[in-house]
């Protein structure tokens, strides 16, 4: 991990995204992606993040959203989605077609996250990843001391009704990465709270106190 750069403040023209209601992790990702390239969305959901990159950053958006509901309000926010599933339609875009290929709190409900991060690379100049820790104190401490699933604001959903089915921690994606051949540019750790965790900590440290991820990588 100590090879890793640290990636920059979520900022837009110098200034900090100030929307309290976005989720952290977009706003982090939004401040990674540089001015007027290309992005696909992969998970794009209701379009928050595309919104926000064409509206700060000036990007050509594309998504992709497997749920009904997300492609209506991608579509109600005047956004190009299409419906399609990350396990089985990536396929169908040609190598380098964009700057970014984004897959936001995503990566771990896909049926094969291998085969989908592989894809991210070979579509996109990088890919950018976020998801959430598996490997969190709090997680730990759930399964330690109350022998039960964790919720958390990370991971919200009990355990009979989660679209989460493969649970990783940071120590796991970077090992993910190694497998595919991807190099990580720059990755950001993020504690409970949506801080960010310094990058001089050890790999340990981000594991055990990281919340969520967010990793740029190319090949």
């Amino acid at each position: 991990m100590s090879a890793i750069k640290e990636a920059p403040v979520p900022t837009v023209a110098g200034v900090a995204f100030e929307d309290a209601s976005a989720r952290v992790d977009l706003k982090t990702i939004a401040a990674l992606v540089a001015d007027g390239t290309r992005v696909l969305d992969v998970g794009c959901g209701d379009g928050a993040l595309m919104e926000m990159l064409q509206t700060h950053r000036g990007i050509d958006a594309r998504g992709m959203e497997l749920s009904q509901p997300g492609v209506n309000a991608c579509v109600r926010r005047g956004l190009s989605v299409i419906q399609g599933d990350a396990d089985r339609d990536l396929v169908h875009y040609p190598d380098g077609a964009f700057d970014y290929a984004i897959l936001s709190q995503t990566i771990q409900a896909t049926e094969n996250p291998k085969l989908v991060l592989a894809e991210l690379l070979r579509i996109g100049r990088r890919a950018i990843v976020s998801f959430p820790n598996f490997g969190h104190w709090s997680v730990r401490s759930s399964l330690f001391f109350k022998g039960r699933m964790p919720v958390t604001r990370s991971l919200s959903y009990s355990w009979y009704d989660t679209p989460n089915i493969h649970f990783c921690t940071i120590r796991d994606f970077v090992e993910l990465t190694r497998e595919v051949g991807a190099e990580v540019e720059s990755a950001i750790a993020l504690d409970a709270s949506g801080q960010r965790i310094g990058m001089s900590m050890p790999w340990w440290f981000w594991n055990l106190f990281g919340s969520q991820a967010v990793f740029v990588l190319k090949r």
